[in-house]
C-alpha cells in the first residue's frame, strides 16, 4: 500500500493561522535533492522552525510543546507557489494526516490527496470556530469522518461538510495511490483486455 487507511482521524491539532503558505515555505527549494518521500519531514517549514545556527526559533508554532496532532490548521491559500510534490512529503513524514484550510492551491491538494494526506476545505467561518476551539484549549480535538465527509470540533459539537473527488475517496479509504488502485483492478482490466482481444 502507498500510505495508511483514512476512514476516521480523530486528533488534535497543530494551529497556524498564517494565509498565503506557499510551497517554498513547506519545504525550502535546498532541500529537494532526494527522490524519496523519506526524510522531508526533518525540514518541514524550516526556515520558520530553525534560527540559521539550527536551533529552534520559540515561537514557531511547531517548536511549541503545547501542540501536537495528526492534523495542521492552516489559514487560507495553503500550498500555493510550485508544482513540488516534496511539499506534500514533507507535511506527511512530518506526521501530519490531514489538513484544514479555507482555501487549497490545486496542485498541492492533488499531491496531497495522491500520497494519503486529506486537504480539509471549510468556511472561512467555520476555520475560525476552529481556531477559536484551539485557542480555548490547545488539548481540543477534531474528528474528520472521511466516509462522511464531515469535520466536527468534538468540544463544541459543531460540524461541517467537505468536498472530495470520489475517486480520491475511495482511494484513502482504501490506502491506495493511482498504481495500487490499478494493481487492486488487475483481473477485471485482464479479464477486459481478453474479451477486446475477440
Amino acid at each position: 500500500m502507498a500510505y495508511d487507511k483514512f476512514t476516521i482521524l480523530t486528533s488534535s491539532a497543530v494551529p497556524m493561522p498564517i494565509e498565503n503558505v506557499d510551497t517554498d515555505q513547506i519545504i525550502p527549494a535546498r532541500f529537494l535533492k532526494a527522490t524519496e518521500r523519506k526524510g522531508f519531514g526533518d525540514n518541514l517549514f524550516r526556515d520558520w522552525r530553525y534560527n540559521s545556527d539550527n536551533t529552534p526559533k520559540q515561537d514557531f508554532i511547531l517548536n511549541n510543546p503545547i501542540y501536537s496532532g495528526k492534523i495542521l490548521v492552516a489559514g487560507k491559500n495553503f500550498g500555493s507557489g510550485s508544482s513540488r510534490e516534496h511539499a506534500a512529503w514533507a507535511i506527511y513524514d512530518y506526521g501530519f494526516r490531514c489538513v484544514v484550510s479555507s482555501f487549497f492551491a490545486d496542485i498541492f491538494k492533488g499531491n496531497a490527496l495522491n500520497i494519503g494526506i486529506l486537504p480539509v476545505q471549510v468556511s472561512p467561518e467555520f476555520l475560525d470556530r476552529i481556531f477559536s476551539a484551539i485557542e480555548a484549549d490547545p488539548h481540543t480535538e477534531l474528528e474528520i469522518n472521511l466516509p462522511q465527509q464531515s469535520i466536527t470540533i468534538l468540544a463544541t459539537g459543531e460540524s461541517a461538510s467537505f468536498d472530495i473527488n470520489g475517486y480520491k475517496k475511495d482511494n484513502m479509504t482504501n490506502g491506495y495511490d493511482d498504481i495500487d488502485y490499478l494493481q487492486a483492478m488487475k483481473e477485471e482490466i485482464q479479464a477486459f483486455a481478453s474479451k477486446s482481444l475477440y
